[in-house]
């Protein structure tokens, strides 16, 4: 994991938040490249969930009417159990004390277990999860509204907009990506837990009665997404919610897990929510939230099957899974250590870099040529800074798929070099044909 945080501060995938004033704990930037890593993955998302025809998109507002969060149970129940440390004031949640550190610097590499067996902590208190804050210009209970802990609730609330404006015939889903925040006590591990986020979310509604059919379908859809965008499938796996251990809304529940440098982690979850969210809201608002089906003539509450899958989390699966350390020939027959990010083509912040082999003899003209016939197509860059090899090497760390060299054939033939990340091969191409060529590769990927 140290590795993985250098190369995204020193390649621009992330940054501490307010770094300069010493970080916000829980808080990352996402730095040039990587708010280009996220977009690609959240359009790639999008695309494989609203290219279908059953499934339509929408974008709720952040903030919403507290009864909301009544209504979904997160007023009630949306809680961490915590504890305070009475000699260095840390905070911890009391169902992770076994795996917590001690906080005081002095006791550095400490189980904060034995703390807790010397009596240095709290009596642990419930705390509610939701970040609280106030709409209009009085500060009181009346004005109180929540930054939304989960997307879901906005589509739920909408779910009859969306399908009498759309038309759609169950069964059919509403999409989703926005940010959510949580108030979490630790944030640890990067990205992995953190207080503000961004989430995918797809919620399907099906005829009670088809639910478990629906739910076994999702549940392989959404590895197979993951695997196909080059995660490995042997660091993937599901995890089966135990009965006692639902969460009260749902009637079955996997997570879809990656094996990070820390251990196995959530990345995606999928429920069968039942019609638990559309009864609350309906009993809550007064307002019927049944659907009508022409085709058995009987109005019904759908039920639920969820996909929620963290943005932020899984962009620090790809980051993890593609990095790798190799060893590679250099010019001079040597061997050494070069950096890789295998990101899948699709979801490489920059698809392709454009070297001159030397600034000269009209080569940094042709690079630049090439530079913008490629830009109305792809995102691409230009360096011309050291040798060949060196520049290699960066755009390898980076996770950029192909590096076009114009070199001296150039000037006689207008054909480059194309040489690929992965396997380190060269390829001869025309200069005019790059477009096509890079972009059937980045299809093909």
């Amino acid at each position: 994991m140290e590795k993985i945080v250098s190369l995204s501060k020193r390649r621009g995938y992330v940054f501490q938040s307010s770094e300069v004033y010493g970080g916000l704990n829980g808080c990352w930037d996402y730095g040039p490249l990587g708010v280009e890593l996220l977009r690609n993955i959240k359009e790639q998302w999008w695309q494989t969930m609203t290219s279908r025809e059953d499934i339509e998109g929408i974008d709720a507002s952040i903030l919403m009417h507290p009864r909301v969060w009544e209504a979904s149970g997160h007023v009630a129940n949306f809680t961490d159990p915590m504890v305070d440390c009475k000699e260095c004031k840390a905070r911890f949640r009391a169902d992770q004390i076994e795996d917590a550190m001690c906080g005081n610097p002095a006791y550095k590499g400490r189980k904060a277990s034995k703390c807790q067996h010397e009596g240095k902590f709290t009596e642990a208190r419930q705390f509610n999860l939701m970040f609280k804050t106030f709409i209009g210009p009085t500060e009181d209970n009346a004005s109180v509204v929540y930054l939304r802990p989960e997307t879901a609730q906005g589509i739920y609330v909408n779910f009859l907009n969306v399908q009498a404006a759309s038309r759609q015939k169950l069964p059919f889903g509403i999409a989703q990506i926005g940010k959510a925040f949580r108030n979490e006590i630790n944030t640890k591990n990067f990205l992995f837990r953190t207080r503000e986020f961004e989430q995918m979310e797809m919620q399907f509604f099906v005829k009670p009665g088809t639910d478990e059919e629906w739910f076994r379908y999702w549940k392989a859809e959404r590895l197979a997404w993951f695997i196909g965008l080059g995660i490995d499938k042997d660091k993937l796996q599901y995890h089966q919610h135990e009965p006692d251990k639902l969460a009260h809304y749902a009637k079955d529940a996997f997570d879809i897990e990656y094996l990070f440098p820390f251990g196995w982690g959530e990345i995606e979850g999928i429920h069968n929510r039942t019609d638990f969210d559309l009864s609350r809201h309906e009993e809550f608002s007064g307002k019927s939230m049944k659907y009508f089906d022409e085709e058995a003539k009987e109005r019904y509450t759908p039920y639920i099957i969820e996909t929620s899958a963290g943005a932020s989390r899984s962009f620090m699966a790809f980051l993890v899974n593609a990095y790798r350390e190799e060893e590679a020939p250099t010019a001079d027959g040597k061997t050494e250590t070069r950096v890789v990010l295998g990101l899948h083509a699709k979801l490489a912040p920059i698809k392709a870099a454009v070297f001159p082999l030397v600034n000269r003899d009209g080569m940094p003209e042709l690079a630049r040529n090439i530079l913008q016939g490629l830009r109305p197509h792809l995102r691409v860059f230009y360096d011309d800074s050291g040798a060949v090899g060196r520049r290699y090497r960066r755009q390898d760390e980076a996770g950029t798929p192909y590096c076009i060299t114009v070199d001296s054939q150039t000037l006689q033939d207008n054909t480059v070099t194309v040489r690929e990340r992965d396997s380190m091969q060269q390829t001869r191409v025309g200069a005019d044909a790059l477009p096509e060529y890079l972009r059937k590769k980045i299809n093909a990927a």
